[in-house]
């Protein structure tokens, strides 16, 4: 048995659950090239269960390997290939084997066996083809490019190495061979850019505008096109042509550069960005083995590191909780939407009637308080709708289409008399949601739902007056609309079961993230980060510097510091937000004198970005008054923390959501919380504050945190 096989045996005990991929040879001719033998990876499920690599998967993989390189050795083959399943190619490692290790030795083995296998592609006696023929993340990638070729389908809907958002790197060839193949610009857009930034994805024409793929060919008959250019460069008849790479200065400012969008996401919280890009600066010299040594080490590290599970429960968040919304209704309770009513025609408004005309592709009337708005309303969607045009995202009938079905009316008879969805997104103040509803309830049939965009109010408060409150429901959107996935979908006292239903099966449609949340003061994301603020500003108000108090969170890794979030919210909402709370816990919250006075006085930001850099108004400076108690950075970190623990406790005893993973769920998706933090709940567990708080863990012992 040779070494890599016995190192790929004793990883293979460790998992015990791994879905196993076979690597099947088959043979054909090829037209003038010879005899071709290709590797399908399949792991025997349908496209919905993506082909991964566990130790027996590459064990499997390296025996289909021992079969082509004999065949090579002997004549029988002029080349070899890899492809995948119908849609997929193969996305990565077996992450849900990789967690449970609990040795550092035993992640090295899973990284050198990842590296043993994959070079085998390279040392074969006959060229090797890589063909993409569909989604194709981390190992998935990795293995393609120790290939000699590679051709992409046009059809690929996701290609991506996205170790880096999960807390890894991509520690199988990736930031090794990359960059030696693409050059370190483009390499560090694939691998840090596009994972730090949600984990975009590429399209199959990005993959080989980048280089990546050397060829191109639509999906209908990708592999039978690949397997002729693969002939054709055989034969001599296609040349590929690939350009030199800068390994000089060009290679050096890449890295810089990776490393400041590092730091504008993670602020040098999550090591695993910075040790890609320490592979990434020495892969320069070309050493492959150097590197792929480096990588071994970076994975046996990280592997062993809370980001990564972190960063699994984070995943795992998104990609299957969210699909299965706890506590929704059954859906065949939900009622048919032909037809969406929105009041007011605002930015907020706007968006949203954008969002709602794209997805269900249904009449969508906004109503306002005169017809000025209402057109600029109109005006914003159609512009929107032309941008789409415009970056071929549609195309001009279904931008006519789309355009022809937003329309804005004064009169709310005449806009929801046969509307079957109507949100409401007018002023934030009880009174006012109450007028709309009752005006909406006169006008609108029977069996309407009535959705608040409320971000704070009482939504029981807002249906009380109604004769029908049980078809009253929260649908609280984020901003950006169109970016931000999180929908909390609240349910008031009285909201029925078919209502709530509707509201999810909508949602569903919109593509967004739904939790469902209960009924109580700024639900979830508003009440969490309204907390935490409250403590910040509270340390201002007490006489602690605003750059000393704004830094305080930085060792998080937040997307932005609390003063950056509080000016994107705008300081008049956020007040607003803080006053509802303090009326329902005036205990824990409170409204910062501070910044009343910088609403009264109409400032929009505390800060002036002018440098560059954020800088405190000199005019709101003038407007502070402040206390003499001065807290440092550590302390007033602790002091936000533990706020947000005891919080987080008082929303799951009173049932505001189902479970610690809802509030995760909730802040990855609705405020951009880093997925190397798990959301907050893991890493307050992991921190202590949640014992020192509490008594207790939010999550079980070992979820989202290195084995004991």
């Amino acid at each position: 048995m040779s070494t890599t096989a016995e190192l790929l045996k004793g990883a293979a005990a460790l998992f015990p659950d791994e879905v196993v991929t076979a690597a099947h040879v088959r043979h054909l001719d090829l037209p003038g090239a010879g005899r071709f033998a290709l590797i399908t990876l399949d792991n025997g499920l349908d496209h919905t269960k993506p082909t991964t690599f566990g130790p027996q998967s590459l064990a499997n993989l390296d025996a289909a390997i021992d079969q082509v390189e004999r065949e090579a050795a002997a004549g029988e083959i002029t080349a070899a290939g890899v492809t995948g399943k119908p849609f997929i190619f193969a996305v990565g490692a077996d992450l849900k084997g990789v967690e449970l290790l609990g040795r550092r030795e035993d992640a090295l083995a899973i990284g050198q066996g990842g590296h043993a296998v994959f070079q085998r592609l390279t040392a074969l006696p006959v060229p090797t083809f890589a063909f993409y023929n569909g989604a194709a993340m981390g190992g998935g990638v990795e293995v393609g490019l120790y290939c000699t070729y590679r051709t992409v389908s046009a059809a690929l809907p996701a290609f991506s190495l996205p170790e880096v958002f999960l807390g890894l790197v991509p520690g199988w060839g990736g930031c090794t061979l990359l960059p030696n193949l693409i050059g370190a610009e483009r390499a560090v857009k694939v691998i840090i850019e596009n994972s730090l930034n949600q984990n975009r994805q590429l399209k199959g024409r990005q993959v080989r505008d980048l280089g990546i793929a050397d060829a191109i060919f639509e999906g209908a008959d990708f592999l039978e096109q690949s397997l002729l250019w693969a002939a054709s460069v055989l034969t001599g008849e296609t040349e590929v042509v690939r350009p030199e790479i800068d390994r000089g200065e060009g290679w050096d400012a890449a890295v810089a550069h990776g490393r400041a969008v590092a730091d504008s996401k993670v602020h040098g919280a999550a090591p695993a960005a910075y040790r890609a890009l320490d592979i990434i600066a020495n892969a320069k010299n070309g050493d492959l083995r150097q590197g792929f040594a480096a990588e071994d080490e970076a994975l046996a590290d990280l592997i062993m590191g809370g980001e990564l599970r972190s960063g699994i429960y984070a995943f795992n968040l998104v990609q299957k909780r969210a699909k299965r919304p706890v506590g929704a209704p059954d859906k065949a309770l939900a009622r048919p939407v032909n037809k969406v009513g929105i009041v007011g025609a605002g930015l907020m408004a706007s968006q949203m009637a954008l969002l709602f005309v794209r997805r269900l592709e249904v009449p969508v009337t906004l109503t306002d308080i005169d017809q000025a708005r209402i057109d600029k309303g109109v005006a914003y969607v159609h512009e929107q709708i032309d941008f789409l045009l415009l970056k071929g995202r549609i195309n001009q009938d279904k931008a006519n289409r789309l355009k022809g079905l937003v329309t804005g009316s004064l009169d709310k008879a005449e806009a929801f008399g046969d509307a079957d969805f109507v949100i409401e997104a007018v002023f934030e103040e009880l009174g006012v949601k109450q007028q709309v509803f009752a005006e909406l309830e006169a006008v609108v049939p029977e069996h309407t739902i009535l959705a608040t965009n409320t971000s704070s109010l009482s939504i029981t408060e807002m249906a009380s007056q109604l004769k029908n409150p049980e078809r009253v429901v929260g649908f609280h959107f984020f901003n950006p609309v169109a970016i931000m996935p999180l929908l909390e979908i609240v349910r008031a006292e009285r909201t029925d079961e078919g209502t709530l239903a509707t509201a999810f099966a909508v949602a569903k449609k919109l593509k967004k993230t739904s939790v469902l949340v209960k009924d109580a003061p700024a639900f979830v994301v508003n009440r969490i980060l309204t907390r935490f603020m409250g403590e910040v500003l509270g340390a201002v108000d007490e006489g602690t510097p605003v750059e000393v108090a704004d830094r305080a969170l930085a060792p998080l890794g937040l997307p932005m510091s609390p003063i950056v979030l509080l000016d994107l919210v705008g300081p008049a909402v956020a007040h607003h937000v803080a006053g509802t709370l303090a009326e329902s816990f005036p205990d824990r919250f409170r409204q910062s004198e501070n910044l009343g006075r910088v609403v009264a006085a109409g400032k929009r930001n505390l800060y002036v970005y002018d440098s560059g850099t954020p800088e405190l108004d000199p005019e709101v400076a003038e407007l502070f008054q402040v206390g003499d108690t001065v807290l440092t950075e550590e302390q007033v970190r602790n002091r936000a923390l533990d706020a947000i623990a005891q919080e987080i406790g008082l929303m799951l005893d009173e049932g505001v959501v189902a479970e610690a993973q809802d509030v995760d769920l909730c802040l990855i998706t609705g405020a951009g919380w880093p997925f190397h933090l798990g959301g907050i709940t893991p890493y307050l567990d992991r921190a202590g504050v949640t014992e020192r708080v509490l008594g207790r863990r939010f999550l079980p012992e070992g979820v989202a945190s290195v084995p004991a």
